[in-house]
C-alpha cells in the first residue's frame, strides 16, 4: 500500500493503482476523456496530465501507477495549460468549423468535450487540420456514428469489446491517423453488432449516439432508477423522462449489469408504457355476445378462481400447469409455487429462464 501525497495531502493507496484511481478513490477529480473503467488506458486524449515531484514533464494520470512517496499536484498552472493546448488540439480535428455545430448536436448539454472545454475557457482552436469530411453512418435502426465528431478516445471500443464482449468495434490506422471502425453502415447486419448501445453511452461526444437522442435534451429531462423488465439478470437502469412521458433508457451501475444494457434493455424497456393498444384494465368475455369487455379487478380474479376451480375439481390437479416469470422476485416465485401445489394441486410448475 504506497503512502503518497496529492495535492498536499497524504493518502495510502491501493498497490498497482494509477494515480487517476487513486486521486478518485480520495475525492480528488481529475479530468478525464479517454478514460474506460475496466480497460486498459490508452491515454490518447492527455487532458488528464498531472505534475509528479522528480519529473520533468507532466505524466497522464491514467497510464502511470502509483509509486511509494510520490507526490502529486493536479492543478498547477503548467498542467492547466498542458489541459488547456490537449482540449484545443482535440477540437482542432473534432470536426467543428465552428462554435455554432454544438447547438445543433444531438448531445449538446450532455457532452464531455463540451463541459471541459467551458471548463477550461477553451472556446476555439488555434491549430488547423485538414481532412475531407466522411459521411454519416446510420442504417443501424438504433445507433449513429458521425466519424466527423469521434475525437478517437478509443471508449466506445473499450465498452464493445472489454465489457459488453462484442468485439464488433475496432481501432485502425489510416496513414498516421487513429480511426474507429463502427460497422453502422449498410452492411451492419453482416457483423457482430448487438446493437445494445453500449458504444454510444461510453461516447463523451456526439459521434455514436442513439437514435432515440433527436427528440429531447438533457436539460429537459429527469431520470428515475428502475429495474429492467425483460429478464431475469434484474440490470438497473435510469428512465429518461421529458414532461412525463419515458423518451430514454440508460444503463446504471447495477450490482448485476456494471453500467451495461442489451438492446432490449436499452431498447425495448419502455416504448409499451405509453403503446395505444396497452391494455390498461383486465377484459372479461362476454357469454352472451363472446366479445371481450372491460371489467374490474375483483371480476376478473373471480372468474380465472372460479374456472381453475372447476378445470381441479372435475379433472385433477396434474391436468393444470403453472408457468412462473423468471422477471419474478424469489419471494413472488416462491408463493407462486406454494399457490399451485397447494390451491391448485398439481406439481406441474415451470418457468421461463431458459433464453
Amino acid at each position: 500500500m504506497p503512502n503518497i501525497m496529492i495535492n498536499g495531502a497524504a493518502l495510502e493507496a491501493a498497490e498497482g493503482a494509477t494515480i487517476l484511481e487513486a486521486a478518485r478513490a480520495e475525492g480528488i477529480r481529475i479530468p478525464t476523456l479517454c478514460h474506460f473503467a475496466g480497460r486498459e488506458a490508452v491515454a490518447s486524449c492527455r487532458v488528464c496530465v498531472v505534475e509528479v515531484e522528480g519529473l520533468d514533464q507532466p505524466v497522464s494520470a491514467c497510464a502511470t501507477c502509483v509509486r511509494e512517496g510520490m507526490v502529486v499536484t493536479t492543478d498547477t498552472p503548467r498542467v492547466v495549460a498542458y489541459r488547456k493546448m490537449a482540449l484545443e488540439l482535440i477540437l482542432a480535428d473534432h470536426g467543428l468549423d465552428s462554435t455554432s455545430y454544438c447547438f445543433s448536436c444531438v448531445k449538446n448539454g450532455a457532452c464531455e468535450l463540451q463541459d471541459l472545454c467551458r471548463e477550461y475557457g477553451v472556446t476555439g482552436s488555434p491549430f488547423e487540420v485538414t481532412h475531407k469530411r466522411e459521411p454519416v453512418r446510420d442504417s443501424n435502426p438504433f445507433l449513429t456514428y458521425d466519424p466527423n465528431l469521434c475525437i478517437r478516445c478509443q471508449r466506445c471500443v473499450g465498452a464493445c469489446n472489454e465489457a459488453a464482449r462484442n468485439h464488433t468495434l475496432v481501432a485502425a490506422k489510416r496513414g498516421v491517423r487513429t480511426t474507429i471502425e463502427a460497422p453502422f453502415g449498410e452492411d451492419w447486419r453482416a457483423t457482430t453488432c448487438e446493437s445494445c448501445g453500449n458504444c454510444a453511452q461510453a461516447c463523451p461526444t456526439g459521434a455514436l449516439t442513439e437514435k432515440r437522442r433527436t427528440a429531447y435534451r438533457s436539460w429537459e429531462t429527469e431520470r428515475v432508477r428502475t429495474t429492467c423488465p425483460h429478464c431475469g439478470v434484474g440490470c438497473q437502469l435510469d428512465l429518461v423522462v421529458k414532461n412525463g412521458r419515458i423518451v430514454d433508457a440508460e444503463a446504471a451501475d447495477g450490482p448485476s449489469n456494471n453500467g451495461l444494457l442489451c438492446v432490449k434493455g436499452r431498447s425495448a424497456s419502455f416504448d409499451f408504457v405509453d403503446a395505444p393498444d396497452r391494455l390498461t384494465t383486465p377484459l372479461v368475455r362476454n357469454a352472451a355476445t363472446g366479445e371481450l369487455e372491460p371489467a374490474g379487478w375483483d371480476e376478473a380474479l373471480d372468474v380465472v378462481a372460479r374456472r381453475f376451480t372447476e378445470l381441479r375439481d372435475e379433472y385433477g390437479g396434474e391436468s393444470l400447469a403453472a408457468f412462473a416469470c423468471s422477471r419474478a422476485t424469489n419471494e413472488d416465485i416462491y408463493l407462486f409455487q406454494k399457490m399451485a401445489r397447494t390451491a391448485l394441486q398439481t406439481n406441474n410448475v415451470d418457468c421461463c429462464a431458459r433464453v
